[in-house]
Parts: structure tokens; sequence; C-alpha cells
């Protein structure tokens, strides 16, 4: 059911809003927001509700004639009066960015036209038309045809973004936040939200917002502002926060600066924090002074920033002065422990059909990737990151330490104690199992809930090494940024030993943050292997040949009467399973004609939901095939999803198959086919029976496939 919020319930969000100010950021206050949250205070019900309507749009300007509420005593006249007492102003002074985001492109045109622009204007682009409006009002003046007054400029929204950008943390944040809080569409942790100020000092807040600030307007900048702001005052960084705001908005800068001006690019890039920025100067620089970056590159080597870092420099570093040809990434591909031959049909899930290979061969293997670390990482720590280190707002999803990469720097103490009392598996997988119990479904940056949520977790922890387990989350507690991902796809049982996979089929790269990731598993003393794999037609690859009867072709509103289904490995049938199906809606009388089933026979039949437990075990690590596939699988899967349940499968569709196999055929229906083969048919348009043509379907393609 919708839920209905009360009236003013933007005025009564806003006054939520500046209570945060209230508290431990009252420090971060600049004398102009100190001002605006006091004036704002003073002014009656009715203008207050005017401006907490208006905080709420997006951009800084407005147009009056939307703002004709019915909770507002004479909205107009109240606009008027906030407008002489100088809340608002004439649009002259917005700036391209504002005036765009409340325009429309038939606006645009309309104010165009009354300039003597010759060009056609109807295939330019909104921000095209934007540039040129503001070109011609520069040289003219506003256009008549344009209602001004219509338009109002809000004069606080400067001190505005900078309490939005105190209270999210980012510039992003937007008060119907609030509202969509209130409606449910938006989840918050109102239980781990404090007090405490996102930052530290005033001038630390103002220094963050600066250069947050100027990265969204430097899409917008025209070249000149760009050399313009290579030799700007930046102001200075005394904190993670402010640092890591710097460190995206100059090395973006450095990068936009490049082909215009080089040297300030380099200027730029060399002064900027972090490791892209170094990177991205080093390799400039090699352009045109080696020495320099090799002395740079040493440096690194001796003292790296982060292993993301020194991945870098020796690398780099080994191609570039010792002659080695190939890349540390391409050298792990190379040096794969083992190459896999796989089934073609599994293109689409290469991961699962490696799982599915294993499993063949009686060998454990689960999917793991980032999640299983995450979720390790996140139940561990779940009380010093969301407890302890709590969020600024309940709005917030990371914690602040973890945000700045600065967890293990805040906790160490606690972060050592609770790894040493893990004595043995049992007692870390009972901690991670209580606090999975006891935070279940929680808002966390960390890691999704799910079924199963500790099956890998409980399986790593039973078979894998305790001491490298506890190594590696020491390691992602002292860089979470940069031990987050890159982790292995499966994690793989084998003779009561454990180890890792990364999967690569033919085409894919290893990136940087694989690298790093699999060579901290390794010093933690993790086996970690890159599998390659190869594709081929797999004579054991397990089919599962399906076709259903329903009561019409919507898969969103129809339903299945009949379900049939054959298992082949090779060109054998090894397994069948098939059922009529209650649709729990009426079959028309057409459709009985055509399959012969009717309302009577599947009165006592089961619904899918009671056998869905069957299906999917029957069809489990299967390629799914069918004559027009997508039919077939969409009403499982839909039928599936009716259970909130997933159902996946890599397919195969006979008649795509069939037409590229024995192409030119005068029609590839399944009772055409079936007649040209001589394919017998106990009775079309049943399921068991359907499946069963489709299969021999299957093996005239193999046969052909091989042939050729």
């Amino acid at each position: 059911m919708r839920k209905t919020l009360p009236e003013r319930y933007y005025l009564d969000h806003f006054h939520e809003f500046l209570r945060f100010f209230d508290g431990e950021s009252a420090g971060l206050l600049c004398q102009t927001s100190r001002e605006f949250i006091s004036a704002f205070r003073k002014l009656d019900a009715n203008k207050q509700c005017i401006i907490a309507r208006a905080a709420n749009r997006k951009y800084a300007l407005i147009n009056r004639a939307h703002f004709n509420y019915e909770e507002i005593f004479q909205p107009q006249q109240q606009l008027t009066e906030l407008e002489e007492s100088g809340w608002f102003a004439p649009a002259e002074n917005v700036s391209m960015q504002d005036f765009a985001g409340v325009v429309t492109k038939n606006d645009l045109l309309a104010y165009l036209a009354a300039y003597p622009v010759s060009q056609r204007l109807n295939h330019l682009k909104k921000p095209e038309l934007i540039a040129l409006l503001f070109d011609q009002i520069n040289q003219y003046g506003w256009p008549q045809t344009l209602p001004q007054t219509d338009y109002l400029l809000k004069t606080f929204e400067p001190s505005l973004r900078y309490l939005l950008f105190l209270y999210f943390g980012n510039t992003k944040g937007r008060l119907n936040q609030f509202s969509m809080r209130d409606l449910g569409v938006m989840r918050t942790r109102s239980d781990a939200a404090s007090t405490q100020a996102r930052f530290v000092t005033l001038e630390d807040a103002q220094s963050a917002f600066y250069f947050a600030s100027a990265l969204d307007e430097m899409p917008y900048w025209p070249d000149e502002k760009l050399v313009q702001m290579a030799s700007d005052n930046w102001p200075g960084t005394d904190s993670a926060a402010s640092e890591a705001y710097a460190e995206k908005y100059l090395f973006k800068l450095g990068c936009r600066l490049l082909p215009l001006a080089r040297n300030e690019a380099l200027n730029v890039l060399q002064q900027a924090p972090g490791d892209a920025a170094r990177e991205k100067w080093i390799r400039e620089v090699f352009k045109e002074d080696k020495a320099l970056a090799k002395s740079a590159l040493e440096k690194i080597i001796d003292n790296p920033a982060s292993d993301s870092q020194l991945a870098f420099a020796e690398d780099f570093y080994a191609r570039k002065f010792h002659k080695k040809r190939t890349s540390a990434l391409t050298d792990m591909l190379r040096n794969s422990s083992k190459t896999l031959q796989l089934d073609i049909s599994q293109n689409q899930r290469v991961e699962r059909g490696v799982i599915a290979w294993y499993k063949r061969q009686n060998i454990t293997a689960w999917r793991t990737e980032n999640r299983l670390w995450r979720t390790l990482f996140g139940l561990t720590f779940w009380t010093q990151l969301f407890e302890q280190d709590q969020l600024v707002t309940e709005f917030d999803r990371r914690p602040q330490s973890l945000r700045y990469n600065r967890f293990y720097e805040t906790f160490a103490q606690s972060i050592d104690a609770l790894l040493d009392s893990f004595t043995t598996p049992d007692v870390l997988l009972q901690h991670v199992t209580k606090q999975a119990a006891a935070h279940y479904g929680k808002v966390n940056s960390v890691f999704m809930w799910r079924a199963n949520q500790l099956e890998t977790v409980t399986a790593l922890l039973e078979y894998g090494p305790f001491e490298s387990v506890k190594r590696l989350l020491k390691m992602m507690a002292q860089d979470y940024a940069g031990l987050s991902d890159g982790f292995p796809d499966i994690m793989v049982r084998e003779d009561n030993a454990l180890r890792f996979e990364e999967i690569k089929a033919p085409g894919d790269v290893l990136r940087r943050n694989q690298l790093v990731s699999i060579q901290r598993m390794q010093r933690a003393g993790f086996t970690v292997h890159v599998t390659q794999v190869d594709w081929f037609s797999d004579p054991l690859q397990p089919y599962v040949v399906v076709d259903i009867e329903t009561t019409g072709g919507n898969n969103g509103y129809h339903r299945i009467t009949e379900i049939g289904m054959v298992k082949m490995i090779g060109a054998e049938i090894v397994d069948s399973w098939q059922s009529l199906l209650h649709p729990q809606r009426h079959i028309p009388s057409s459709i009985t004609r055509l399959t012969g089933i009717s309302n009577e026979m599947v009165a006592d039949a089961p619904l899918f939901s009671e056998v869905a437990d069957e299906i999917e075990r029957f069809t489990e690590d299967c390629v799914f095939v069918a004559h027009n596939v997508n039919f077939d699988y969409g009403f499982i899967k839909q039928e599936f999803a009716r259970l909130e349940r997933d159902f996946r499968r890599p397919k195969l569709c006979t008649v795509v198959q069939m037409r590229r196999a024995y192409p030119g055929l005068p029609s590839y229906s399944l009772a055409s086919l079936t007649h040209h083969f001589g394919i017998s048919m106990e009775q079309h348009h049943r399921a068991m029976s359907d499946a069963r043509a489709a299969a021999q379907l299957l093996n005239l393609i193999h046969e052909r496939t091989l042939a050729s």
C-alpha cells in the first residue's frame, strides 16, 4: 500500500536537515551558511515552506509558475516578498549548468529564434544549444521571448550546496532523499547514525568542498578556464577526506590539460596525491625524460605507497629499462597453472561452466570472487565498522574509516585483539554466524545479503589454511581500498586441499587489481591459479531438452500446463522428467484443441511451486535446449521469478542451430523438421513427445558440427 506523506513534509525534512548543524557539525559552518540558517529560522512558515520547496529542486534556477502549492498561503505573493528581501533574484547570473537543467530543448529553440542566428538548430544537441544561447546573451542580452520574470535564481544556493555537502559527504546528495526514506524507497541506517561531524575543521571541510565542486564543474569549463585552474592556489588538505577529493580533481584536471598545456598538466599530475596521478605522470615523463622517469620508479620501488603502485613501478621498470618484453599481467596469464577445455555452450557463463565441469569430475567448487571475502570481512569486523565507527548520517553507506582507507589505522588495537581471539576456525565461524544472525538485512556498503550467506565462508574455514585466512583479513583491514576487489572467481576443493582459481576465457585479460589481489593472497599463504579456458564441443556436456505447453503465448500472464524434459549426455538420453501442471487459470478451448490438454486433465495436477525443486535439480549444470528456446526458457524463468527464485542456465536453440547446420530447408518448424528427417513423434504439441523430437534434432546438430 502506497504511503502518504503529511502536509508540508518538505518543510519538516528541511528542519530535520538543519538540526544536524546544531550539533558537532556547527563548527564546520562558514559565516554565510551560519547566516542562512539563522535568517531562514526567522521567516514565517509560509516563506519557510517556499524556501524548503525550492531547496528540494536540483538546480539553482526555479520556475515560479511551478510554486502554486495549496499548503502555502498566496504562494506567488510569498515569492515576490522573498525576492524583494534577497532570497531570490532575476535569472541574469545563472550558470549554463543550472539553466540547462530547467529549460527544455524546445524552450531553447524558441529563445534562440529571437537572435540573428543563421545556422540550422534542430540538429544541435541541448548542450550545444545552451552554449550558443549564452553566446548570444553575452552579445545582445536576454531575449524578449524568454519570460525572465518567471525564472528566479536561488541566491542561497551556494550556502545550501555547502550544507548538503557537509550532511551527505558528496555533491550528489539531495533533500528528496528524506522523502524517499519516508516512502520506503530508500533504506537507511538510523540505528547507526551518530552526531559526529564529517570533517575535523572548518578549513578542511571547505577544502574538500572546493575540490568536489570543481570536479563537478570541470566538464563545463572552456579550455582557457582549464589552463587558468592549473595555476590556481589550491587549498591545503589536512585529512584523508579532503585529500581524497583533491586526488580525484587534480588527476582529472591534469589529464584534461595534457593536450592543451603539457607542462602545466605535468605539474598538476606531479603535485596530485594518489597512485593514478603518479602513474600517469611517470608514463608521460618517460616520453621526454627517461632518466627522470627511471629515478621516480626507483623511489617507488624502494618505498612504495601501496601494493598497486609497487606492481606498476616494478612492471614498468622491468619493461622499459631491462628490456623485458611482456608485462607482469601477460606473464601471469602465460604461466597459468592449466588450460581447461570447456564446451562452447558455456561461453556466456564461463565460471559456472568450470564449476559444473569440476562437479562432473567429483570435485567441489564454489563461485566466490569478491563476495566471499567482503562477506567474511564485513561480518568479522561488524562491530568496528558499523558500531564503533558510526555513520555520520543515516544516509551514509560506508563508514568513514573505510571511505578514506583508514580502518586499521583507526582500530588497530581492537582489530589485532579480535584476530588473536580466533584460535580455531570454529571460533571465527561462530563469531561471523552470530554477527550474521544479529544484523541480517541491515544496509551496509561492504557486502550484499543473500540466501546461504555463509556457505562459502563455512567451506573456506573448514578446508582452507586458517592462519592464511587471518593474515588476509588483516591485509584487508590495512588496505581495504586496494584489497576489496579483484579476488579469484572460484574456490576449489580437491584431494582435501583448497585452492582459488581466476578463470580466463579466450580474449579475457588480467587486470591490475586482480594481479595485486592474487599476489597478496599468495603472500598470505593461499594457493592461487590462473586457469585458461579453451572452447570445444564436449561430448560429455549434459544437455536437457525441454518442451512446455502453456495456456497462451505471454509468460507475464499465461501459465504452464505441461513440462517434458529429457537429459542427454553424448547422443544418449540418460534421464527424463514429465508432468502436467495446474496453471491456476482457465485453459482456452483453442489451446485444448491444439494440445489436447483440458481443464479437467490438470484439475489434480501439481502447481509449479510444488515441482520447482525437481525442475531445478533436473536442469542443474546442463545446457537448456528447446525449439525456440526463449519461449520455453522465458516461461520457466518467469515461474521461478513468481516464487522469488532465480533460474539461470546456458541456452541452446535447435531452430537457430538447425538453420546453421542445415541451411536452405523450406521450414524450420518442429513438425517440418521431424517430417524432413524422418523423426517419429508420438503426439505433436505434447511436451514429452516434442522434447524427444527436439533431442533428436540436437543429435543431428552435433553430428554436422563434429563432421565439419
